[in-house]
Formats: C-alpha cells, sequence, structure tokens
C-alpha cells in the first residue's frame, strides 16, 4: 500500500478480539458503514455483531486478509503477538494499528516483527471507556508510522476517538499511557486513604468526597505550573515549599498511625520530600520532589542535589 492511501467509509476494515472495548469500536464501525470482519477466540462473542451485518473470521488469517486496515485489541502483548504470528503470510501492504496495553518493549518487538513482514504499524493507547468510544470524550495517542496515522484518521478517528500522534518512535504512546495512568493509580490510592481516614471519625465516603472533589479540581489546576518548573530545573517559589507540604503530610501520616491505619500509600511520597529536604532544598517549590525518583537524575549522577 502506498504512501498516499487514505481509507474512507468504504474501506474494509478487520477488528481482532471482541471485548468490551473491541466490540464497541465494531459497533462503531458498522453503524458508519464500513465492512467489517471480527475475529474472536470465543466465536459466540461476534454474535451480536454478526447480526448488525459483521462479517465473522474463523482464523485470525482469514480476519487479516480481509480487509486492509486491521485493528488489534486484545489483553497484553503476549496474546497480540501470539494470535498475530499465524496471518505473518498475509500482513503484508496491510495497515495495523494496535490498539492493546502493554509496556514499552513488546511494542518495540511487534512493531518490527509487522513492519518486517510488510504492515505499517500504529500503536495507540485509548483513553476512553467503551460507552465512550467515537465521542467528543475519547481520544487516542498513536506512535509509529506517519503515514499509517495519516491514512487512518479519517476513519478511526470518528469511530474511536480523536487522535493524535506523538513521535514515529512506535513505543511513546505505551510510554505516555504509563505516564498518564500511573497518576491516575496514585490520585485513586490517596483517594482510597482519605476515606479510610474520614471513617475512623465516622465521615462517610460520600460525605468527604464533596470537599474532596472541589478541593482536587484546585490542586489539578496547578499540574502544568508543576511541569513548567520541572521542565526548566527552576524551583524558586514564596508559597507551596517542599518544607511546608514535608510538615503537612508528616502530620497525616501521624494522624492515620494513630487511627491505626496502614501509611504505606502515602510513605514513599513523605519520603520524596524527606530526600529534597535533607539535600537542602527545603525552600523550594513542592514540584521538587520529582527530582528524588526522576530516573535521569539517578543515571547523570544526582541533578537533584544542585541548588535550585
Amino acid at each position: 500500500m502506498n504512501g498516499t492511501t487514505t481509507f474512507s467509509t468504504a474501506t474494509p476494515i478487520t477488528v481482532l478480539g471482541l471485548g468490551n472495548l473491541g466490540s464497541a469500536l465494531a459497533g462503531a464501525l458498522l453503524d458508519r458503514g464500513h465492512p467489517t470482519t471480527v475475529w474472536n477466540r470465543t466465536a459466540g462473542r461476534a454474535d451480536p455483531l454478526v447480526a448488525r451485518g459483521a462479517r465473522r473470521a474463523t482464523t485470525v488469517a482469514e480476519a487479516v486478509a480481509a480487509s486492509p486496515l486491521v485493528v488489534v485489541c486484545v489483553l497484553d502483548y503476549d496474546a497480540a503477538s501470539a494470535l498475530l504470528a499465524p496471518a505473518a503470510d498475509v500482513l503484508a501492504d496491510r495497515t495495523l494499528v494496535n490498539i492493546t496495553s502493554g509496556t514499552p518493549e513488546p511494542v518495540r518487538e511487534l512493531a518490527a516483527w509487522a513492519t518486517g513482514h510488510g504492515a505499517r504499524y500504529l500503536d495507540g493507547a485509548v483513553y476512553a471507556v467503551p460507552q465512550t468510544i467515537g465521542t467528543p470524550e475519547a481520544f487516542v495517542l498513536y506512535s509509529g508510522s506517519r503515514e499509517a496515522f495519516d491514512a487512518t484518521r479519517g476513519v478511526l478517528d470518528p469511530a474511536l476517538g480523536a487522535g493524535t500522534l506523538v513521535g514515529t518512535d512506535p513505543t511513546l504512546a505505551s510510554v505516555q499511557d504509563m505516564a498518564v495512568l500511573s497518576a491516575m493509580y496514585g490520585l485513586f490510592g490517596g483517594f482510597f486513604h482519605s476515606l479510610a481516614l474520614a471513617r475512623t471519625a465516622g465521615i462517610t465516603a460520600a460525605d468527604i468526597t464533596v470537599p474532596l472533589v472541589r478541593w482536587l479540581t484546585s490542586a489539578v489546576a496547578t499540574l502544568p505550573d508543576f511541569a513548567r518548573d520541572i521542565d526548566s530545573g527552576d524551583y524558586t517559589t514564596d508559597t507551596s515549599t517542599i518544607d511546608i507540604n514535608r510538615a503537612g503530610l508528616a502530620a497525616i501520616l501521624t494522624a492515620g498511625r494513630e487511627r491505626g491505619l496502614d501509611d504505606r500509600l502515602l510513605a514513599p511520597v513523605l519520603d520524596l520530600y524527606e530526600r529534597q529536604a535533607a539535600q537542602g532544598h527545603g525552600t523550594s517549590s513542592m514540584a521538587r520532589a520529582f527530582e528524588s525518583l526522576d530516573a535521569l537524575d539517578s543515571l547523570a549522577g544526582g541533578k537533584g542535589s544542585a541548588v535550585a
């Protein structure tokens, strides 16, 4: 397939994997008039889509051969690699879009394997739940072939979510996905700790969540400022310092311990502040805590010890 090819609503598309996300995508493609071929290891998962007009493939090779655009949506990269292996001989000249979640190294390996068999490879991280697929709420970060990204936007943006190409290195979407989700799980961890602390005083989860959402909404608005400080390395501040937040978090942990709570969620965060304070950065912005865990810092021999 040459670099000028652009897919349209007449383009046949194959979806491999019919979990919640894959089924939602296949349904969205059918709604938009695409001839859609589907495959799932448990064949019965395809029944509702076949009833709506999808074509059921009995093998992965048959499914891949049916369409110039193939979207993979399975559990992990081991599963993706295993199911695609029998289709190696029919991958040439196809565009392979993998929206399976995974870590960067398996992404690199699968991308190299796919391109080695003549396919254009695009890796995607989808930020949506099945109910929001194809709505303005959904978005996708892609990395890999620019030709593949340009060719698929017209069909995948409406059916899946607005796409952004973050780079031609196929691992970049995975790295960004892990980064975004790590922040989400950190938020959930803090949320669970707050509920546990509130419960010791008889406060319900619903009641504490009201002020919590108000406060976190304002806190999230400060993240671009923190990002700017971290990128510039300038942690000068006259407001929220390492020392102020170190004392505040220490008090939170003490209150929890006094009430019998496990402190394993927040104690590592306090350690980030303690390490910066020990290096003489107590008056720096709280964003400087980042320097305590920056992988590049440890490799470079301690950027975090420099004076702000």
